[in-house]
């Protein structure tokens, strides 16, 4: 089976998670530096199987979009390019990163730790690509 893959789009750093093997468990992969996320990307997909790519989709709580969704909009595009063989699919974000910040604290990492941003990114990657997954009933 092949890996999703989920992206948390950030103008500086982009949080990135992955599943499993068998497509069952979501897991925080990296934070990268958004410059060089597509040949982190392009490395990774060279080294794993991955069918599907997850960006999340910035939008407001009222659901219009977000100011960062005039750099997503154009990933996906890029994405869907690059990997025409690779689904691409854009999914609703909104409250990950409150819901990553409470997962970090609620696991008992230090304080110093918790300041670290590029944690909360990969663990807001995870909860898109877990969110992602229970939609779609795999």
């Amino acid at each position: 089976m092949s890996r999703l893959i989920a992206i948390d789009y950030g103008t500086k750093r982009t949080g990135l998670a992955v599943t499993d093997p068998l497509g069952i468990i979501a897991s925080p992969l990296e934070t990268v530096d958004t410059k060089q996320l597509e040949r982190f990307l392009a490395d990774y997909f060279a080294r794993e199987d991955v069918d599907t790519i997850v960006v999340g989709y910035p939008r407001q709580m009222n659901g219009k979009p977000s100011d960062t969704m005039r750099y997503v909009e154009p990933l996906i595009g890029r994405l869907r390019h690059a990997y025409p063989e690779k689904r691409v699919v854009a999914y609703d974000e909104r409250f990950t990163s409150v819901l990553a910040q409470r997962t970090i604290l609620q696991s008992g990492i230090g304080k110093m730790a918790r300041r670290d941003k590029s944690l909360v990114d990969k663990v807001s990657a995870a909860i898109i690509l877990q969110d992602y997954m229970a939609s779609v009933e795999m």
